[in-house]
């Protein structure tokens, strides 16, 4: 009988855990394709914005792409005084070369621009030179550059291309901190008319945690009337909540264009009813009053829905079962029907503010220059300056800023108590 057990398993168990494993395999190859269509979604719509976003952020090759020698050359330059004749010759040569070439993305005035970064007003060294270059044949190289512009004798412009010739650069993080580099190379606080962006990371930290709170506020009783009031009520109320949903986000806000403004329908009550003067009308537009209203009423729907699919479960005989053991209403509500909600609190809450922090259509119709959010000034390098490793050096950072968020968020509350519907 010993020795019968092992023929057995070899004939007919082995076989067995074979045609197992291939059935397993062939169903988490379907299952794969299955999930194929979103995993090819999320790597095109998400992963690789966001990985191209942080690329860009540390990357920029301006310098290296028009120059590409001298990039090199420059490297060796111990940065004091100006460099030797040798790296001049080959920065020349280079730059005739680029003019002639004219590249897409690898001009001088692409260049031009990129150093216009570090140290404003100097495109119109680089372009003006790029015009001239062509002519110079023969040495003294260096004198020959400072008699088309004498800035050229300057070291601090050779510092800063010898920091652009870099492709991988922290220079545009250090500018999204309003930081800069001086003469020495040192990094230092920006002058303080260019300190705009911690300012504006602040403001916007703060705007989204007033409009959260506030939003807080307001849905908390509406979801509250939605768990117990009648269905033929409730249905009601709750399409009133929706209707935002329904309307464009556009008309929405144009709308409170018209309400807020100055000549608006809200100074036109205040006034009739003698609350205000004509020339009182309060400024309510194009500025961060504007920006929190209209943001509240957007957002305000990301609130009720979570905490009504929370309050929808409790059931009232908690609130009776506390009453009748002697608890007041409000001791009963703080220690049993609150601690309940908290879910879909911290559910809405979180939905609330990470959309608020990157919010970028309402500001910028009905924010004006007070009440931009840092996702506008995101915007206006991609688009308008076109400084794209600068809007993505400060786009990063807002995603740190929202992914320590989450984790503060996850070590108080826990993520797994999160309740959306």
């Amino acid at each position: 009988m010993t020795t019968a057990n092992p023929s057995i398993d070899q004939t007919d168990t082995l076989p067995l855990k074979q045609k197992l494993a291939k059935t397993t395999a062939i169903q988490r190859r379907r299952a794969f394709l299955l999930t194929l269509p979103l995993v090819l979604f999320l790597l095109i719509s998400f992963v690789f914005p966001i990985g191209q976003m942080l690329f860009n952020s540390i990357h920029n090759d301006k310098v290296s792409g028009v120059v590409p020698k001298f990039a090199v050359a420059i490297q060796s330059w111990d940065g004091q005084g100006l460099p030797s004749e040798e790296i001049f010759e080959i920065f020349v040569k280079d730059l005739a070369i680029a003019k002639k070439v004219r590249e897409v993305g690898r001009t001088a005035g692409n260049m031009a621009t990129r150093i216009n970064y570090e140290l404003p007003g100097s495109r119109s060294l680089f372009t003006k030179s790029a015009r001239k270059v062509g002519k110079i044949t023969e040495g003294p190289y260096k004198e020959a550059l400072i008699k088309i512009d004498k800035k050229w004798a300057n070291p601090q412009v050779w510092l800063t291309l010898q920091r652009a010739s870099h492709d991988i650069s922290p220079s545009f993080y250090i500018a999204a901190m309003d930081m800069k580099y001086d003469e020495a190379g040192k990094i230092v606080k920006a002058d303080e008319l260019y300190q705009i962006y911690l300012n504006n990371f602040v403001k916007t930290m703060w705007l989204a945690a007033l409009i959260t709170f506030i939003c807080v506020l307001l849905a908390y009783p509406v979801a509250y009337l939605l768990a117990i009031l009648p269905l033929r009520q409730s249905n009601l109320l709750m399409i009133m909540v929706l209707l935002p949903f329904w309307t464009s986000l556009l008309v929405r806000t144009t709308a409170w264009i018209a309400i807020l403004q100055t000549e608006g329908v809200i100074n036109d009550l205040l006034v009739y009813f003698g609350v205000i003067g004509e020339d009182g009308r309060i400024q309510m537009i194009y500025n961060q009053t504007g920006t929190i209203i209209a943001m509240v009423h957007i957002l305000l729907p990301f609130m009720v829905l979570p905490l009504y699919s929370v309050m929808k479960t409790i059931q009232p005989s908690y609130m009776r079962a506390a009453l009748s053991m002697g608890s007041k209403p409000f001791n009963a509500y703080r220690r049993v029907y609150f601690p309940l909600t908290i879910p879909g609190l911290a559910a809405g809450t979180l939905l609330v503010f990470i959309l608020a922090i990157g919010y970028y259509i309402t500001p910028a119709l009905v924010g004006g220059q007070d009440g931009l959010l840092i996702s506008n000034l995101i915007a206006y390098h991609i688009q308008k300056s076109l400084n794209w490793s600068l809007g993505a050096a400060l786009g990063t950072m807002l995603l740190v800023v929202v992914l320590i968020f989450y984790w503060v968020y996850n070590r108080l509350i826990g993520i797994d108590k999160l309740k959306f519907g």
